[in-house]
């Protein structure tokens, strides 16, 4: 077996019965309204003409047609002219991965993502729609949980302007689904743009900070690799391949299957929740794997298909469940 394999096994097993290290989440804003009993509105910036509810995760923009990835984190600080100055620092330790300066190239305008390491995972925060960054800011550069790499702002490339009265923080809780987006975008979207390489927002898949960031103000314990193994399974799929960048960069979401530790993994059973997170990934030897399709969707939780069906991971066809355009698009990018 590829050694790299067998330390990933080891370790996988080792997460599942060692206490996770907790995470220190801390709010991305000096707005703390999040932390506060019925807080929520003055902690989130809806859309134009809608309530607060459009500003938080999931299907909640187009009457719950649209998906929205993160945040919408209202100002609380403002200078003479009403423009927002309140400053946007790291929520964990980290190193800068990508930094836009150029608001005509993103929706999200300027934007800045950290990485971040911890309990066998790799993921990254990302902080949108800046008014600026810190000066000599830069790739590569170490941040600390709490050190100010922006101020709130509303830039943006989109049509509709943000609105001084709207101007918010977009923030994000990510992971990165291959290291190869630059080559699976040339390949699959012939013809488009793809203004920030590996770091198109395409490459990414989001969850919901919010009881991050709960969780961890309220217990010293919080564990994000706990929190990520207590999702609720949406669907399985079977994927008849051997190396995985999500289980290389997420090793503690591999589960611990000692025959196909002895006999080599051939392919992962992969769970994935209604977002299309895959946070259980279960190595498979070849004497596991029935059928020979490279990929075989194995179940659906029809209920958790039902709650978030504007993800569009799966979807019924003449009463027969199948991968939906989203969910071929996610597959095709972990196995790119």
């Amino acid at each position: 077996m590829n050694p790299f394999w067998r330390c990933a096994l080891a370790l996988a097993a080792a997460l599942a019965v060692v206490p996770a290290h907790p995470q220190a989440f801390r709010l991305p804003t000096p707005n703390r309204a999040l932390l506060e009993d019925g807080g929520e509105a003055r902690y989130f910036v809806g859309t134009v003409g809608r309530t607060w509810t459009s500003g938080t995760f999931g299907c909640v923009r187009s009457d719950g047609a649209q998906f929205h990835e993160g945040l919408d984190i209202r100002a609380v600080q403002r200078d003479k002219r009403g423009e927002a100055t309140d400053p946007v620092t790291a929520t964990l330790d980290g190193v800068v991965a990508y930094i836009n300066l150029k608001p005509s190239l993103s929706n999200y305008g300027i934007y800045v993502v950290l990485r971040h390491q911890a309990e066998g995972l790799e993921f990254y925060s990302l902080y949108a729609h800046l008014a600026d960054t810190p000066a000599g800011l830069k790739v590569g550069q170490r941040v600390g949980a709490g050190e100010r790499i922006g101020t709130v702002g509303r830039t943006s490339n989109t049509s509709q302007a943000i609105s001084r009265e709207r101007a918010h923080l977009h923030f994000e809780i990510a992971f990165r689904l291959t290291d190869r987006y630059a080559a699976w975008h040339q390949a699959n979207l012939k013809g488009t743009r793809n203004d920030h390489g590996e770091w198109n927002g395409r490459n990414f898949l989001g969850i919901d900070p919010a009881p991050v960031l709960r969780g961890a103000a309220a217990s010293r314990d919080f564990s994000l690799l706990r929190h990520l193994r207590s999702q609720r399974e949406l669907c399985r799929v079977m994927i008849r391949k051997s190396d995985l960048f999500w289980a290389r960069r997420c090793p503690g979401l591999v589960a611990n299957n000692p025959r196909a530790l002895k006999e080599g993994v051939a392919g992962f059973e992969v769970v994935l929740n209604a977002t299309g997170l895959p946070f259980l990934l279960i190595p498979r030897a070849a004497s596991e794997i029935a059928g020979k399709e490279r990929v075989r969707l194995l179940s659906v939780n029809a209920a958790e298909a039902e709650r978030l069906p504007c993800r569009k991971i799966v979807r019924q066809r003449n009463g027969q469940w199948e991968l939906g355009v989203n969910g071929n698009a996610l597959i095709s990018l972990l196995t790119h």
